[in-house]
């Protein structure tokens, strides 16, 4: 059975912050109080501990907000978070979210959470032991219920640390390029269903095959043991209508939001979709675009909240990778909410080259240095210049028998030469490369292709072949998705009416990696990623209550009049 790759929460806490799981039961600066009940403006009261120096004054208060129940001590380890702040002069709030451990009223995922933490923050700075000023931080759904928060625009709220936060409903979660993310939705669902956390498939021991080819998938919630509410709404919205637009940030949001931010990423974070897309966006909108800071190192989405990791699939880095980021936040909160650094002495942007194994510090991603280039399909190559009159080529994609995403239950840096040798798997290499080629920025491929069915999905993954032939994945996402119905916009769904080739414009997302010599740059072109993606039946029918499938045949074409490439920002 194939494990799946969820969404990995290991969230917060002590493992935010590097620190060790020793407690130090009795520390003279630290006097915590248990279950504060702060009211919403609906009257549901939000169950809140809080960490604070024993000595009596005014300090700022810095926030976590949380789904995964504040009293867990396996991964938030709060004392010892606590027990950081309070001793630098903070106290830290950490809280359960509405429906969630010692919360009142019901969990509402992210939608809810823009009103509650505003609430949250003017009660918090409105306290005796509060100077008023209020900071958030916390990664993934931490991350982005910061964001709901702050375009909201709490007086208070004076700066955030947003780590690997989702925050694309069709690009990242529940939904990428338009197919539904079956990897995450139940699993995640299920284990907010109730007020404290639920057993995952692992844990249960469930038949995940099983599930996986339930049909129809609007009621594969039933299937894998829990009638979920919430999903069959996720399933059941499947255009960018306002019921999703309500937790989307808009150009027009971000120019309301005068907040420094410290962002942090990984490369092989599965939240890269979010995280750049509101470094974007307060970089491109923000009144404090100059008071962005970004750093994106080699780390999966659980190893941006413990400073690194010396090993990811095929690559190992060397111990410069990882990084204090307790010491981090405590600069940038000290700068932010007691002023005692004069300045955050720290680059716009610091990322780290997954193939040269360096930190670069940039004036932004992309940098003013690199230029938008494109490698294009030509016959089975890569080439810099647009082909010729050339032969398309052609695959037989069958939804009973999709493409797997992961390899052994993983997905990031691995080596993916077993699954090319399907048929349903068409690759395109340059030449061995004799010269560098360091890519920084977003990926998209431009795909030319044609289908005879009514809908299908086209696949992409951007490789990094080496001299002894592994074909290793860069980026964070198992691969760039994007269903046929969704080609022309998420706003509404356009079934192909022809087997004319269309365009499709589908995104890789972010990386930072330089092809070094004696490797060569590879795509890969399919039409399936399995547990990553529910594969689509090629039916055209809604796709939420469809129980038919059928093969597809897909036409690629890469000639003078449809250029197939692959775009990437290089210096």
């Amino acid at each position: 059975m194939i494990r799946r790759c969820m969404l990995t929460v290991v969230l917060a806490g002590c493992a935010l912050l590097g620190l060790s799981a020793q407690v130090h039961a009795a520390a003279d600066w630290m006097r915590p109080q248990f279950d504060v009940r702060i009211p919403m403006r609906d009257g549901v009261e939000l169950s809140t501990d809080l960490w604070m120096p024993a000595k009596q004054g005014k300090y700022p208060v810095i926030l976590m907000r949380t789904p995964y129940l504040k009293t867990e001590t396996e991964w938030l380890m709060a004392p010892e978070l606590g027990e950081l702040f309070s001793k630098h002069g903070y106290v830290l709030a950490v809280q359960d979210t509405r429906g969630r451990g010692d919360s009142d009223g019901k969990f509402g995922y992210l939608f809810v959470e823009g009103d509650d933490g505003y609430d949250s923050i003017a009660w918090l700075a409105r306290q005796p032991w509060s100077n008023g000023k209020v900071a958030t931080m916390g990664p993934s759904y931490l991350g982005a219920v910061q964001w709901l928060t702050a375009a909201r625009r709490p007086p208070q709220l004076k700066c955030m640390v947003s780590t690997s936060a989702v925050g694309r409903p069709f690009d990242e979660l529940p939904y990428v390029g338009g197919a539904f993310r079956m990897d995450w939705a139940l699993h995640w669902l299920n284990r907010t269903a109730a007020k404290v956390a639920q057993f995952d498939s692992d844990a249960a021991k469930l038949d995940m095959d099983r599930i996986d080819a339930h049909r129809p998938l609007l009621t594969m919630d039933d299937a894998y043991g829990r009638h979920m509410p919430m999903y069959r709404d996720f399933m059941q919205h499947s255009t960018m209508d306002d019921y999703w637009k309500r937790i989307y940030l808009t150009p027009a949001d971000f120019a309301r939001i005068d907040l420094p931010v410290l962002h942090i990423t990984g490369w092989f974070d599965s939240a890269i979709p979010g995280s750049m897309f509101y470094w974007r966006g307060m970089a491109e909108h923000s009144p404090a675009k100059d008071r962005q800071y970004l750093i994106a190192g080699p780390w999966t989405h659980r190893h941006t909240t413990t400073g690194g990791v010396r090993k990811v699939g095929e690559l190992n880095f060397p111990e410069s990778s990882i990084v204090d980021f307790r010491e981090l936040h405590l600069k940038f909160f000290d700068h932010c909410l007691k002023g005692t650094a004069p300045t955050f002495n720290f680059p716009r942007t610091r990322i780290y080259d997954t193939g040269t194994n360096q930190w670069r510090d940039l004036d932004g991603i992309p940098h003013s240095k690199s230029k938008l280039q494109r490698l294009y399909l030509s016959g089975r190559t890569l080439q810099w210049h647009k082909p010729g009159n050339e032969t398309p080529d052609s695959y037989v994609f069958d939804p009973l028998n999709p493409t797997p995403a992961f390899v052994d239950g993983y997905h990031y840096a691995i080596d993916y030469q077993h699954i090319e040798k399907r048929p349903d798997v068409l690759t395109y290499s340059s030449e061995v490369l004799t010269r560098p080629v360091t890519a920084t920025g977003p990926v998209f491929m431009n795909l030319f292709a044609a289908t005879d069915a009514r809908d299908t999905d086209f696949v992409a993954r951007l490789i990094d072949v080496w001299p002894d032939g592994r074909a290793v994945k860069v980026g964070a996402t198992p691969a760039g998705v994007l269903r046929a119905r969704y080609r022309k916009g998420y706003e509404r769904e356009q079934l192909l009416e022809s087997s004319a080739p269309q365009e499709y414009r589908i995104e890789l997302f972010d990386i930072a990696h330089t092809f070094v010599p004696g490797h060569r740059i590879r795509i890969e072109v399919l039409s399936g990623a399995v547990p990553y993606i529910y594969p689509n039946s090629n039916t055209g029918n809604p796709v939420a209550t469809d129980t038919e499938s059928r093969p597809a045949k897909q036409t690629i074409y890469h000639d003078r009049k449809r250029p197939s490439n692959v775009e990437l920002w290089v210096e």
